[in-house]
């Protein structure tokens, strides 16, 4: 038979509290490690430069797809994007543009989590939230995902990352962004992201 338990607390004292306190530093010591393994939206300097120049380039929203390196899905190496319709409040990418983007990759031996997992846009105004329309991209095109990557970049600086699990009961978190100098990268060409943008 189930029994219900009373759960009394009393104060310790001596080598009660000493252990009391011991297991208190535990839980701390491995609440501020799981915090510290809170996954990270890296950008090599190259990639961030990229971003930045693509951002600056038009009064509009552009949106593109993060490469990854191939031992770390949150490390973005470039930013490719693909025919598209812009406007300073939304984007839609040209399907077309697409799967021959993921084509491409896959001839040049990528896999679909370095490429099709990193969906990044710009936002032309100061807020990096994302509006209802990046929510329903977002659902719509990587829902069906095991995991995917929705980062926006304002003008104004703001960055916004969310990281979105669709499998098992799926999960969604706010990931922070941050510039990795610590990767090789190659030398920011911005003459060459003002041609892509078009």
């Amino acid at each position: 038979p189930n029994q219900m338990k009373s759960l009394t607390t009393t104060r310790k004292t001596g080598a009660g509290a000493g252990a009391e306190e011991e297991a208190r530093t535990s839980r701390k010591l491995k609440l501020r490690t799981r915090m510290e393994s809170v996954p990270t939206l890296r950008f090599t300097p190259y990639a961030w430069s990229k971003l930045l120049a693509l951002r600056d380039c038009g009064p509009t929203e552009i949106a593109g797809f993060g490469v990854a390196t191939s031992d770390d899905p949150l490390c973005i190496e470039d930013v490719l994007t693909v025919r598209q319709r812009c406007t300073s409040v939304t984007v839609a990418m040209d399907d077309q543009a697409v799967a021959d983007f993921f084509d491409e990759q896959v001839d040049r031996g990528l896999k679909p989590e370095q490429f099709a997992r990193l969906w990044l846009h710009t936002h032309p105004g100061a807020s990096a939230q994302p509006s209802g329309t990046d929510e329903e991209t977002f659902q719509r095109v990587f829902g069906g995902c095991d995991w995917a990557v929705m980062a926006i970049l304002a003008r104004g600086g703001q960055t916004y990352a969310r990281l979105r699990f669709g499998v098992g009961p799926g999960a969604q978190l706010l990931i922070p962004v941050e510039v990795d100098f610590n990767v090789p990268f190659p030398a920011a060409d911005h003459d060459a992201c003002r041609a892509e943008y078009g």
